[in-house]
């Protein structure tokens, strides 16, 4: 899979193989959803074991890059119901980048553009992404990460407080 590189105004400017844009370190096109409940909790999952990198870590609902060819919008709605198993609305809250190791020589450096949304039905996620999931409450998130930091993902740690802030400005 390709995905798109980006400079720090997200204007594209090439595209490379997924593990090779890793490997390198370049920043490429990224998005995350983060789902809440009507309880206002977070739905949280434990990625795949077998996963590329970070392998048995918490982080949030859904992650991918989007193929040069597809709209941020619409891939992750897609993404979220191949991992996941549901659809629900999502809306676009924020993006930021990052650059983080995560493993195995493979560093992200991301351009990641955060959605947003709220489902309270099943959820049947894909085995081979997810190993499990819970709803949490934000206070009992924050608390597990200061905690516990090494059992959440890279990107999670740095994008909770992020939608943390966001939400705030939204109460």
């Amino acid at each position: 899979m390709e995905v798109i590189l980006v400079d720090e105004n997200d204007v594209q400017v090439g595209t490379m193989e997924k593990i090779e844009a890793h490997e390198k370190a370049l920043l490429h096109r990224a998005f995350s959803v983060f789902i809440f409940n009507n309880e206002g909790k977070m739905l949280l999952h434990k990625r795949a074991q077998n996963k590329y990198h970070s392998g048995g870590l918490w982080t949030n609902a859904c992650c991918s890059h989007p193929k040069p060819d597809e709209k941020l919008l619409e891939v992750a709605q897609k993404r979220l119901f191949e991992e996941m198993g549901f659809t629900t609305v999502l809306a676009k809250a924020f993006d930021f980048i990052y650059q983080s190791q995560v493993g195995n020589g493979l560093t992200e450096h991301e351009f990641d553009h955060v959605f947003i949304g709220k489902y309270d039905g099943n959820i049947s996620p894909d085995q081979s992404e997810v190993s499990e999931y819970r709803y949490s409450s934000l206070s009992d998130i924050e608390n597990s990460i200061e905690i516990f930091p090494e059992q959440y993902t890279a990107w999670f740690k740095i994008a909770f407080p992020k939608v943390q802030h966001y939400l705030s400005g939204r109460l």
